[in-house]
């Protein structure tokens, strides 16, 4: 990794006091979850089920085939050792240090709070939260996960349980939605981790950044490297942890 980007990222830091963090899918996978497009990522349920992996997380999909449905949940979302890696750790580090101001994530799989950060925007919702549609009533993630695949149902009125994540077809809730802009908004300094800023409507969040330095993390190119002040090509746990290891934060 180059030491003077790195020691020019860690000056950011230090010259910051609000920083947001917007963060996709690859913050995850060096956890162990699949991404989408990976060898044993999330397209092979096209093998598996004979559909793509959008078409199993629309909401038509789940009110047609909830057997389908959560078999592929829980095989892919719920039946995983995955926990939080050096770039959860390092961003709830940041917090700690009353740097970030709050992440904003495309991920649904509850990390970055396992990992201590306390204000986390879940643009997508969450695995961790499961809730009858008719009734609201909850249901603890422990008792979807002893089911195996098998479909949950509400222990009130009888409806199938469905998971608190916005799935295809679905919009994104408002107040959520809010909440980014107004942190995206009001940063000084945004670092873009593991996202090919491609999936739409969340990643025109960026847009509202009004303030002067951007840091992108990401293996591949994005549609922002050019506007960014400075841009990684390598792992995000690697480049948070030792920039924070450089700024004296860890």
């Amino acid at each position: 990794m180059n030491n003077d980007k790195t020691a020019a990222f860690a000056e950011l830091i230090k010259e910051s006091k609000s920083i947001v963090f917007f963060g996709g899918a690859g913050v995850s996978t060096e956890s162990g979850m699949k991404d989408y497009r990976s060898e044993d990522g999330l397209y092979n349920t096209v093998k598996q089920y004979g559909v793509s992996p959008e078409t199993i997380l629309s909401r038509s999909f789940f009110e047609a085939h909830p057997d389908i449905f959560y078999d592929f949940y829980y095989n892919y979302f719920l039946n995983t050792s995955a926990a939080p890696n050096r770039a959860h750790f390092a961003l709830a580090r940041l917090e700690e240090a009353g740097k970030l101001k709050a992440v904003v994530t495309q991920n649904i799989d509850g990390l970055h709070q396992q990992a201590g950060s306390k204000n986390v925007i879940e643009l997508h919702g969450t695995v961790q939260k499961h809730y009858c549609p008719t009734c609201k009533t909850f249901m603890p993630v422990e008792k979807i996960k002893a089911l195996r695949g098998g479909v949950p149902h509400c222990e009130k009125c009888g409806h199938v349980i469905k998971p608190a994540v916005v799935l295809y077809e679905e919009p994104l809730d408002e107040a959520v939605t809010d909440s980014a802009v107004a942190a995206i908004a009001s940063a000084d300094l945004l670092i873009i981790g593991g996202t090919s800023l491609a999936v739409y409507p969340a990643a025109g969040f960026i847009r509202f950044f009004r303030g002067r330095d951007i840091v992108l993390i990401n293996r591949e190119q994005t549609q922002y490297d050019s506007r960014a002040t400075l841009v990684f090509r390598e792992s995000i746990g690697e480049v948070l942890s030792e920039t924070l290891k450089h700024a004296g934060l860890m």
